[in-house]
């Protein structure tokens, strides 16, 4: 299985995005995407569902997220209105921080994706209203970290990426083009 890629998006409000970086997971599970919900939940991350994603921009103020495209393919959008569209296919994974905003862009038709939450977190809806701004931020920043990476377990990159001291992070650093 790869490595992840680590997509920094700023906070912009009323989106309050992270400083903790979303991964991304190109090819995850090649040639058997099907068995997201089964891999979530090996590793630790509950409240499984396959559906798709919302199309409106929203985020979770009280839990991270882990998504599987299960079959298709799909533009994500990261951040808010002006953010990073992501394009994932069958078999890839991303992962967001409590906090970062994301919508569906475009899909195809047969687009499905898995999606969960570390244990002992359930996703609220926020949409981004700008009122309570400030309280929704710190409210994202408090979420605990998960014990396990959704899709490499105990010695996966979530690890590695969450609990890297903010210092070691490229000052000025723009998120890649993917």
């Amino acid at each position: 299985m790869p490595d992840a890629k680590s997509l920094y998006i700023p906070g912009v409000s009323p989106f309050p995005n992270s400083p903790l970086p979303v991964l991304l997971y190109p090819g995850a599970l090649p040639g058997a995407p099907a068995r997201f919900d089964r891999l979530f939940r090996e590793n630790g991350w509950t409240g499984v569902w396959v559906n798709g994603v919302y199309a409106f921009h929203h985020f979770h103020a009280e839990a991270h997220e882990a998504l599987g495209c299960v079959s298709g393919s799909a533009a994500i959008q990261l951040g808010g209105p002006d953010g990073l569209v992501v394009e994932m296919k069958a078999g890839d994974a991303l992962v967001l921080p409590a906090g970062v905003g994301h919508r569906l862009e475009r899909a195809s038709r047969n687009f499905s994706i898995a999606g969960a939450y570390p244990q002992g977190q359930s996703p609220d809806l926020q949409r981004g209203e700008a009122e309570g701004y400030e309280a929704l931020r710190a409210k994202c920043l408090a979420v605990p970290q998960p014990a396990a990476d959704p899709v490499l377990g105990g010695e996966g990159p979530l690890l590695f990426h969450w609990k890297a001291p903010a210092s070691r992070r490229p000052a000025g650093r723009k998120t890649p083009a993917l």
